[in-house]
């Protein structure tokens, strides 16, 4: 049940407003208080009276003729809102925020609030693939704004693509997650690794990988919010140590493996996520190497290989490896699921866009010891991240 809980849905003008008045009355079954703002162009769409009747509340509407509760009213609705869902998002709301305007009630509501902001966009699937509004998708993204990613399917316009307004099961579950997090990871232990390893040449040099940590650290958060007690092993990074969980700071992947190998028997769950070095220099000079006329020759070792080493002290843990390809992609992870010992691989194309390393959005494929796939189309790592858990969450039940 979601009592006590404010609502507030932005209704744009696409074809599917229709569909936000199913929205309206599931919230309001599940308790939830709704309060309604529509574009003016979603009033040639459904009747505002509708919205009226099916949340009880008045319903705002984008004509400015009452310019006396503008100042009150969407700042009042902004502090209010303990989430403000958008549905359907079309184009232009998208665009509007992601380029920060603000000139209707919706926009201005949207700008206003710190609460969570939610869009479940709908809209012909060539302006949903259009560059410029997937750009200002990945931009709000990247901000922290949430989004739902629309289903495939015939369209109003009669195109056939992605472009459908999300089920509206899938939208209540969604928000309902967001607004109460699940705790079903309640009492268990987790381990995961994240970021690229570095190794050290001289004083000044390394080798390392364009790994940005975004999908580990999204698995840590999404991990401590469903209520596991994280600990994250972390190579170099720019991002912030996500809350409530324990982090360990590494440089080289020797490092890595004794803070893995320190920690490993008290965890449930073990995700390597990490894009650690296979090979480290043999020698590592202690001053600068100096430019000379000829060539520079270094002779690589092998590092050891955390994951397969888990795969062997693996007893009843759950282990999960990642597969960041570029060729073969789905036959090299199936063969590091066998090789390492894994109950499931989740295996990307960085040639991909949208998929590759310092991405806000990934693309993946999760492979099972079966051979069974599950193919997630381009989400932000946060969403990939919990359905990586729920996969997980299934070993449990």
């Amino acid at each position: 049940m979601l009592k006590d809980i404010n609502i507030v849905l932005g209704v744009t003008g696409g074809i599917a407003a229709y569909k936000a008045c199913d929205v309206v009355s599931r919230f309001k079954k599940l308790g939830a208080n709704i309060d309604v703002i529509m574009t003016k162009s979603a009033t040639e769409m459904v009747n505002p009276h509708t919205f009226q009747v099916l949340s009880q509340n008045p319903v705002i509407v984008d004509t400015f003729t009452t310019p006396r509760y503008w100042d009150i009213e969407h700042i009042s609705l902004a502090q209010k809102a303990d989430v403000l869902l958008i549905a359907p998002a079309t184009a232009n709301i998208i665009g509007k925020v992601a380029n920060g305007i603000a000139d209707d009630m919706l926009s201005t509501t949207i700008m206003a609030s710190t609460s969570k902001i939610i869009f479940a966009p709908a809209m012909n699937t060539k302006m949903y693939d259009n560059k410029i509004v997937q750009q200002n998708i990945e931009k709000l993204i990247s901000l922290g704004y949430k989004f739902i990613n629309p289903s495939s399917g015939r369209l109003a316009c009669g195109d056939v693509g992605k472009g459908k307004l999300a089920d509206v099961d899938n939208i209540v579950e969604v928000v309902k997650n967001i607004i109460k997090p699940n705790s079903d990871l309640e009492g268990k232990k987790i381990l995961i690794t994240a970021g690229p390893t570095r190794e050290s040449i001289d004083p000044v040099r390394f080798i390392t990988n364009h790994s940005s940590g975004k999908m580990g650290y999204s698995l840590a958060k999404a991990a401590f919010e469903r209520g596991a007690d994280v600990t994250l092993v972390s190579g170099p990074t720019q991002l912030s140590s996500p809350k409530g969980v324990k982090l360990i700071n590494v440089n080289t992947t020797l490092e890595m493996y004794d803070a893995v190998m320190s920690n490993y028997k008290e965890q449930d769950i073990i995700i390597k996520s990490a894009a650690v070095s296979d090979y480290r220099p043999e020698i590592v000079s202690t001053n600068k190497i100096k430019k000379s006329d000829g060539n520079l020759n270094l002779t690589l070792v092998r590092n050891p290989d955390i994951l397969k080493e888990l795969g062997i002290l693996k007893e009843n843990r759950i282990l999960i490896g990642f597969a960041a390809e570029s060729q073969d992609v789905i036959q090299n992870a199936k063969s590091k699921i066998s090789r390492k010992n894994l109950d499931f691989i989740v295996a990307n194309n960085i040639k991909e866009e949208g998929a590759g390393f310092g991405s806000d959005t990934n693309i993946v494929q999760i492979i099972n010891k079966n051979g069974e796939i599950e193919k997630i189309a381009k989400s932000n790592k946060i969403e990939i991240a919990n359905r990586i858990l729920d996969k997980v969450n299934e070993f449990f039940k």
